[in-house]
């Protein structure tokens, strides 16, 4: 049988799976699997267990149409508590894994999320919303109906994640599990970040910004929070922005990821570990040119978590996943500062968990792979596949496998860049090449599935996506060169790349050249029309256009412009000349805007100006709105908008090229 190639419609066919946990005796594995719904339009998501040390299927463990996920083994290996919104909002429940229904353990107005057991089993810590002051026994039980004016006084008064800010912050309780009674230990107009348990149950570490002048604070600092007196020892310094931290097992040490941010939103994570005892914290990466956690952008992959630092059980040392060259990795690492890696692949290492030893299981995909999980032994080196869950579906498919490359931008810079050939090639034809540009900018493109490449290169098309400076992936000093510059090396190392390519590959045909990206890559693509007619079609998602406007309308506008831009609305001349929009009168290149109604992060008045500038010159171009979406529209959108999204890029340049 002829394999096809993959479609859009095709992510309703698609599993994802995330959030591995091993259980405490390190004999089974819980997991997560999200699916996409085509009749009801919605997500779902399912706990399933497997054992390990023996290759059997997965176990569903719950069910219906509703998201089951943060799934929380007891200390016992006894019971799992999980977030599940299957009576509406999202509330914990406990499953005994010997049977029986799932038990509903809250009904908070709000909500709750996070859970974590406390060490004895008895006690469960977890996050819930309230209203300012609010006492958590006193929270309305009904939201209100009526429509009320929004009173703004602060800057930070909206995300893309959340929308509007309603009053409500961030608190920590704790639920006892046989009585039922919960118990809020934070209070105050502050976020509170939950992250785990003191060995001995008396403390929880937790993450705040306790500065009262929010707007121009960019930090989080962590604190031990006193179970019993409801009281704070803050344990960082104020200096930067610190979390995932993990106890280890001796109560000695604390392990958290963060940066002192010498380089704003620009500056490499890095392994830090506090010494309880001596009250001091040391960096163990502090000469290590490398991003601690995982930096790769995907489309795929649903509610991976970042695990942090992960314990042995002698205390002694760890592992953690780090983003270095395009793909993640397991790194090990020990308090004497040692440092090398444990699994090191061309993959993208999305999820870990560990039983305490040298046993792991990995979430792994490739670019030809969606994502499973494997089982690690470490001393033998060994991998084995535990899970393969789109297998049926994909036997009927021929996916494209990309082919990593290095080229010289500009400055003489080495970047890394990747090739990928369209389904069905044929030697001695030549293809159109579709350029892909990544956002943030500082994530990283690299060995991950990514269902939009899958797809063009299925309709005919060669794919080149690059990691140009300002990527992770490739030391501080690489990932900090695009501050200030926009348009400018960053430009060059892309058209640098197409140069590459077409002098490399004699299949791509220099006249059917198209280019997109989303974010950052929007802004880049604008740019790029803006400045070259090399290309025949481009397609812009969510994309900035005018730095002057976004300074005020995005939900990071003011911050983010000025770090980025290296200035502010007193230098007018200078955002104006990095703004694509200035440059509208060269653009000859078809250009497709794509935008999201509610993208508080890249306001739709960016596209609308846009596409008024264009049109009022008589430039070829349409504009597609998508109604209620935010942002992550391409990653976590409404089903069937996500595919309309990825149809209308293929028309366009269809149509085009």
């Amino acid at each position: 049988m002829q394999k096809r190639g993959i479609r859009a419609e095709d992510l309703y066919k698609l599993n994802s799976v995330t959030d591995p946990r091993i259980s405490p005796d390190g004999n089974s594995c819980v997991f997560v699997e999200t699916m996409m719904n085509k009749e009801s339009q919605k997500y779902y998501s399912h706990l399933k267990w497997i054992p390990l040390h023996k290759k059997d299927e997965p176990v569903q463990w719950t069910f219906g149409e509703s998201k089951n996920h943060s799934p929380r083994w007891s200390p016992d290996g006894q019971k799992i508590v999980f977030i599940s919104n299957r009576n509406g909002k999202n509330q914990l429940f406990v499953l005994n894994v010997n049977g029986g229904e799932a038990k509903q353990i809250t009904s908070l107005p709000r909500g709750a999320s996070n859970p974590v057991w406390s060490p004895d089993g008895k006690r469960i810590a977890f996050s819930t919303s309230l209203r300012g002051d609010t006492r958590i026994e006193n929270a309305d039980q009904e939201e209100k109906t009526t429509i009320t004016p929004l009173e703004v006084e602060e800057m930070k008064y909206k995300s893309d994640a959340e929308g509007f800010w309603n009053g409500d912050y961030k608190q920590i309780a704790v639920l006892e599990i046989e009585t039922g009674k919960v118990e809020q230990l934070t209070t105050g107009e502050t976020d509170h970040q939950l992250f785990c348990w003191s060995p001995d149950g008396k403390y929880l570490a937790i993450g705040a910004d306790q500065n009262v002048n929010k707007d121009d604070s960019f930090l989080q600092d962590v604190f031990m929070l006193d179970v019993l007196e409801k009281s704070l020892t803050k344990i960082t310094e104020g200096s930067g922005y610190f979390g995932n931290v993990t106890w280890s097992p001796n109560g000695k040490y604390l392990g958290l990821i963060g940066h002192e941010s010498e380089f704003k939103n620009a500056t490499l994570p890095k392994a830090w570990i506090y010494h309880l005892e001596s009250k001091s914290m040391n960096c163990l990466t502090d000469s290590w040119d490398v991003a601690v956690g995982d930096m790769m952008i995907s489309d795929f992959q649903y509610g991976a978590v970042n695990p942090g630092i992960l314990w042995t059980a002698d205390s002694e040392s760890f592992y953690f996943l780090a983003s270095d060259y395009g793909s993640t990795a397991v790194y090990y690492g020990n308090l004497n500062g040692e440092i090398y890696p444990a699994l090191l692949d061309q993959q993208h290492a999305y999820g870990l968990s560990i039983d305490g030893f040298d046993k792991a299981v990995i979430a792994i995909s490739s670019t030809i792979e969606t994502g499973d999980l494997y089982e690690l032994t470490v001393t033998e080196g060994k991998l084995e596949r535990l899970t393969n869950v789109n297998e049926n579906f994909l036997d009927e498919i021929q996916l494209s496998e990309a082919e990593s490359f290095y080229f010289t931008g500009e400055n003489g810079l080495n970047i890394q860049g990747w090739l990928m050939k369209p389904v069905g090639f044929e030697e001695g034809k030549k293809y159109p090449l579709i350029l892909e540009i990544h956002g943030g900018p500082h994530m990283m493109y690299g060995n991950t599935y990514m269902h939009e490449f899958q797809k063009l290169a299925a309709n005919g098309y060669a794919i080149v996506f690059v990691n140009p400076r300002g990527s992770h992936g490739y030391g501080q000093e690489f990932v900090d060169a695009v501050r200030g510059d926009y348009g400018g090396n960053d430009y060059g190392d892309l058209m640098s790349a197409v140069d590459y390519v077409l002098e490399t590959y004699d299949f791509v045909d220099e006249n059917r050249l198209g280019v997109t990206g989303g974010s950052y890559g929007g802004f880049m693509t604008n740019w790029i029309v803006g400045h070259t007619n090399r290309f025949k079609a481009a397609v812009t998602q969510r994309s900035i256009s005018n730095w002057i406007s976004f300074y005020g309308v995005s939900d990071i506008g003011y911050y983010f412009t000025e770090w980025q831009m290296k200035t502010d609305m007193s230098d007018i001349e200078t955002l104006w000349k990095h703004s694509p929009l200035a440059y509208v009168k060269n653009v000859e290149t078809p250009l497709l805007i794509l935008h999201s109604e509610k993208d508080y992060r890249c306001p739709i008045e960016q596209a609308e100006q846009l596409f008024i500038a264009l049109k009022r010159l008589g430039k070829q171009t349409k504009f597609v709105r998508f109604p209620g979406e935010n942002h992550e529209l391409s990653r976590s959108g409404h089903p069937s908008l996500r595919i309309d999204r990825l149809n209308h890029i293929v028309c366009w340049f269809n149509q085009y090229l």
